[in-house]
């Protein structure tokens, strides 16, 4: 069995080899790529990933071995803070010795609804499109770490995707809501981007949280706070040392700025007309900017999580949107995602190294 220890470098590697591969494959909007190669990858992903070693490396990992079998449960919970994702937990837990089924289903939850997301979206590009998506900041940790929040956030992002079927697009976005219970905002974000679709006020919007994050406006995360429930509530208030770093966090906001900017300059310069894209930058741009109005809480990352978890959609989609192959924004193509790889890389070799 592979060491722990090499896996998120295995990862890694794997993906940014693969990047290099299919990087300059960029297809024309107009055809249908074959979903086989992103078949293949995401098959190999949720085995490797699902059977993985039960290590302390894997941070929550280790939580759900360990805890496995002392787990007491007595049938369905309808009160369950996490309805689908408890009551599944806890019956696979009488019924299986130990944790590995529960990290192979959130693991192929995970790696199969981030694919469907990415055919949806990007037909003609899915693999270059799922590569983008896989290595992006802090997908390796949700595939294994918070594979709770990772698993909803992919279900949700299939709801995003098909707006435009909303048979489809209701039950994704109440599953994703079974699995996790902080998915409350994003679900009612979908309700607010679904009515008010007017660009210019989320900008604003973005820009009003910016200033009062960095003029530390604790207004907001105390307001939060008051209608958060427990682990909500946690999250916003707690004092514990977590290990990570709290307070104004600048490389975040520039992190976080690359979909803002580069969607003022689609939506306003360029003028691409496309609902799918204005949705999700809608919902990226609430989203972020209520990380923002919380940044100084111990845990806001996880908060932060609800807007980043559809940044590789932002980042690429502009690229493949537009039929223009000598545009801008197609031709520099290959600058964003190395921009966007070389982040993930520096935060994983250097910064938390």
């Amino acid at each position: 069995m592979i060491e722990a220890l090499l896996y998120p470098y295995i990862y890694s590697f794997l993906i940014v080899i693969l990047t290099f591969v299919f990087i300059s494959n960029r297809r024309d909007v107009y055809e249908v790529e074959s979903i086989v190669p992103s078949a293949i990858l995401c098959l190999f992903l949720t085995l490797w990933i699902g059977f993985r070693p039960h290590s302390p490396v894997f941070g929550d990992t280790i939580n759900y071995a360990l805890f496995w079998n002392r787990q007491m449960w007595d049938g369905f919970n309808p009160d369950a803070e996490n309805f689908l994702f408890d009551n599944m937990s806890g019956w696979l837990s009488l019924n299986f010795p130990d944790a590995t089924p529960l990290f192979v289903i959130m693991a192929t939850i995970n790696c199969v609804c981030t694919l469907v997301a990415c055919r949806k979206f990007f037909p003609s590009n899915t693999m270059l499109a799922y590569l983008v998506c896989l290595i992006a900041f802090s997908s390796f940790s949700y595939l294994t770490n918070g594979i709770k929040a990772g698993g909803a956030a992919a279900l949700f992002m299939v709801a995003l995707a098909y707006r435009d079927k909303m048979y489809i697009s209701i039950p994704f976005l109440l599953l994703s809501w079974g699995f996790h219970h902080s998915m409350q905002l994003p679900v009612a974000v979908y309700v607010i981007i679904s009515f008010f679709k007017d660009s210019r006020w989320y900008f604003y919007g973005w820009l009003f949280c910016l200033f009062c994050a960095a003029a530390h406006i604790s207004f907001f995360q105390s307001l939060f706070a008051g209608f958060s429930d427990e682990s909500g509530n946690a999250y916003l208030t707690s004092t514990d040392d977590w290990g990570g770093k709290s307070g104004f966090r600048i490389d975040f906001v520039i992190y976080s700025a690359m979909p803002v900017l580069m969607g003022y300059y689609v939506i306003f310069k360029y003028e691409l007309r496309d609902r799918l894209y204005e949705d999700l930058l809608h919902y990226y741009l609430t989203t972020n900017g209520i990380w923002m109005l919380c940044m100084y809480g111990a845990f806001t990352n996880r908060i932060a999580y609800l807007s980043w978890f559809s940044y590789p959609f932002l980042i690429i989609y502009p690229c493949f949107a537009i039929p223009n192959a000598m545009h801008p924004l197609v031709t520099n193509m290959k600058t964003y995602i190395y921009i966007h790889m070389s982040f993930t890389l520096f935060m994983q070799l250097v910064y938390y190294a």
